[in-house]
């Protein structure tokens, strides 16, 4: 199988290009590198099933001869991660929406199946305490805090794609992964986990933003990659969206400990208003994020096997390497 993935020089692409390189498919990538980085893909470079291209994904002619080329999309290419957002919304919003709108009008040319990466920030800022569905209400705050733009930009992606499949039968799956982490992610844009381990591993002081009470979910990227893959070959899910997460849920106050305990660092733990964090207006949080995995499950019998404890032991192995 000839598998395409955009967006392949980042964090998830480059994990989910090698997997497919085991399973003995041809991969092919493009990345322009605004958030991926050649050194995760380096490894790769000299099997003959593997293709790389540094461009862009609005590049329409390049795009058009890559889909004609494939059985198999994965959609990843996006500008992600809350500093980059802040910083850039412009060209966030046009990567995010623009790209979007390429891959599936040239997918559907040739009826190329599609597995958008959409997010778990789709659901906005609903505070309560009960995991979200797939058909859970969507709550933003106003269009003048920046943070939001990043959630709507995934949704105008997710309308798109199920418009295609409604109007055209074009084959697509929407993912909405939580918080994957793992080798190879950075902390650059504002991930959570690998700030976190750098600073400990440094003896820097470990930053929470707010009081650290926010709990989040956190998926391996083994685990991700099962789901991710799974869905990609499953009939059953084309047409649908899922969640993509774990049940291993815990404070962020929690987790700056735990990661603290496990390097074995001196580091102080260290709260920073939102206000010194970000320029006033741009960034609000929420309390609770966490996924209801019961579609998946059914569908794909998608099971998270990596707790937390031990996908932050492998992430710091990675970081001290």
């Amino acid at each position: 199988m000839k598998v395409l993935i955009t967006g392949g020089a980042g964090f998830i692409g480059s994990h989910l290009a090698e997997r497919h390189l085991h399973m003995g498919d041809q991969v092919a990538i493009i990345d322009n590198l605004s958030t991926g980085s050649i050194t995760n893909i380096q490894h790769l470079e000299d099997d003959e099933n593997f293709t790389i291209l540094i461009d862009d994904v609005l590049n329409v002619e390049l795009m058009r001869q890559l889909v004609a080329d494939c059985d198999l999309i994965y959609h990843l290419a996006a500008a992600v991660g809350v500093d980059l957002i802040i910083d850039n919304p412009l060209q966030s919003l046009t990567t995010n929406i623009r790209g979007t709108e390429i891959i599936l009008e040239l997918a559907n040319e040739k009826k190329k199946k599609v597995i958008l990466a959409s997010t778990s920030e789709i659901y906005g800022k609903k505070n309560g305490h009960i995991p979200f569905t797939e058909n859970s209400d969507r709550i933003l705050g106003p269009t003048t805090v920046i943070r939001w733009n990043y959630s709507t930009s995934k949704a105008v992606d997710e309308l798109f794609a199920l418009a295609y499949w409604r109007e055209k039968r074009l084959p697509c799956v929407i993912v909405r992964p939580f918080n994957v982490i793992g080798p190879r992610q950075t902390g650059h844009y504002g991930m959570v986990v690998p700030r976190f381990v750098k600073q400990a591993l440094l003896g820097h002081p470990i930053t929470v933003y707010g009081d650290g009470e926010q709990r989040r979910c956190w998926t391996y990227i083994d685990d991700a990659l099962d789901g991710l893959i799974a869905l990609a070959m499953s009939d059953g899910a084309v047409g649908e969206i899922f969640n993509l997460g774990s049940h291993f849920e815990i404070s962020i106050k929690d987790l700056a400990h735990e990661i603290k305990k496990l390097s074995h660092s001196q580091s102080e733990i260290k709260f920073i208003p939102y206000e010194q964090a970000w320029p006033e207006g741009t960034y609000e949080d929420l309390v609770y994020r966490a996924p209801n995995l019961e579609k998946i499950r059914r569908t794909v019998g998608y099971d998270p096997k990596v707790d937390l404890q031990e996908a932050l032991t492998r992430i710091l192995a990675h970081f001290e390497r």
